[in-house]
């Protein structure tokens, strides 16, 4: 029996998230099938690989960065989670890109259940050009709020991947993975803005990042007349 150096039926898929030009953007691939459809970067996982490290595998293939912030965020299974129809758009190019997994069907040339593990990840959108693979057509950045037809239920990670974002950009600090090393405070309320899609009082907002404590102060950004300047901060190192 042929053995496969990947795992049939479980996939992952990575929601990347970049900030810019007070949009939040993910990078998605168009893949090459018949009809205009795009897809999460993900892939199968090597039989002998941990799934962090097939998560940072992709992220590399896809971003040419190592070391960025990623974090599992949901598993996706529902029984009828893949359509027929991208059941079959999708299988052809799949076995072309991965012919060491049996094709996912039965002997009953019924379509197998494929469960996918989700992966976020933060990165900062000045230094990732995207990459693409011989599944795609193309791969870039597009905004949060305008994307396209998307294939499977990656439509459902995108969203369940923004809510976990929400949840964790104040508590644990991620909006520093988002932005360039140095910022000024105006950068990290764009950011809030952006993510949560509601304004921040400008005063209040401050207040509240600097009662964390975590930041700290650097000189002035003199971008204008040097009264007006603000200020720039970067994490602070403990943190």
């Amino acid at each position: 029996m042929k053995f496969s150096k990947h795992i049939a039926q479980l996939t992952l898929d990575c929601v990347i998230f970049g900030f810019h030009h007070k949009k939040l953007k993910l990078i998605l691939s168009k893949l090459k099938l018949a009809k205009d459809i795009y897809a999460l970067p993900g892939g199968f996982i090597l039989q002998e690989e941990d799934i962090e490290d097939a998560a940072k595998r992709i992220l590399f293939e896809r971003t040419g960065i190592q070391d960025l912030y990623l974090e599992e965020f949901g598993t996706f299974g529902r029984a009828n989670r893949i359509s027929d129809e991208d059941f079959h758009l999708f299988s052809g190019i799949a076995q072309d890109l991965y012919p060491d997994v049996e094709p996912p069907v039965n002997e009953h040339n019924q379509k197998m259940r494929i469960v996918s593990i989700g992966y976020y990840a933060l990165v900062d959108f000045e230094k990732v050009i995207p990459q693409k693979i011989d599944l795609d057509e193309s791969c870039d950045w597009y905004d949060i709020k305008e994307l396209p037809t998307m294939i499977f239920d990656h439509q459902e990670m995108v969203h369940k991947g923004l809510e976990v974002l929400r949840e964790k950009l104040d508590k644990k600090l991620l909006f520093n993975n988002l932005l360039p090393v140095t910022f000024t405070m105006k950068d990290v309320q764009e950011l809030y803005e952006t993510v949560y899609d509601k304004p921040f009082p400008a005063n209040n907002f401050q207040k509240k990042m600097l009662d964390l404590q975590i930041l700290e102060r650097l000189d002035k950004k003199y971008t204008g007349a040097k009264s007006k300047a603000p200020y720039l901060y970067r994490l602070k190192s403990s943190q």
